[in-house]
């Protein structure tokens, strides 16, 4: 199939199924003139791409769910990680949605008068901080310049 084919079946833009490519998520057989040409195969991998990117991985990770020859090879501790976080996830979510829900019923005077409120904004504040601080670490490939006090991350030349 040409790269217009492979778009109008899979509903994903030519330029995404180059991009793809170029990070090695999906390979093609090579090309017809100026037309990249897949075997048929692609479709099932890019219905993968499209299901790990839903279940939150990155397309690093969904990468290597594929062996160099596009076979698949998912690693089962990657998955049940995965879904532990999505579980502690729709656990905060639920969580939040019980507490605005009763925010919205509550017979106190006012939201910062009623402990459940206040409970609920404990519990988000250090949601937030806890997502701030997990975005300011430092990843592998990256490195620290400035002091710990104030982080800022610089990708390596």
């Amino acid at each position: 199939m040409d790269i217009s084919e492979v778009a109008r079946k899979s509903g994903i833009a030519a330029s995404a199924l180059r991009y793809y490519e170029r990070m090695g998520l999906i390979h093609s057989l090579g090309r017809d003139g100026a037309r990249r040409k897949f075997a048929p195969t692609v479709l099932d991998q890019l219905a993968l791409i499209a299901l790990g990117q839903v279940a939150g991985f990155s397309l690093d990770e969904i990468r290597v769910m594929f062996t160099p020859g596009g076979e698949l090879n998912i690693d089962r501790g990657m998955l049940s990680s995965k879904a532990d976080e999505l579980d502690r996830m729709v656990k905060r979510l639920k969580a939040m949605s019980e507490g605005l829900r009763h925010a919205v019923a509550c017979p106190a005077p006012s939201h910062a008068a009623c402990p459940s409120f206040r409970r609920l904004l404990k519990a988000a504040s250090a949601g937030a901080l806890e997502g701030r601080q997990r975005k300011l670490a430092p990843r592998r490939g990256m490195r620290e310049t400035a002091p710990a006090e104030a982080p800022y991350l610089e990708t390596p030349p």
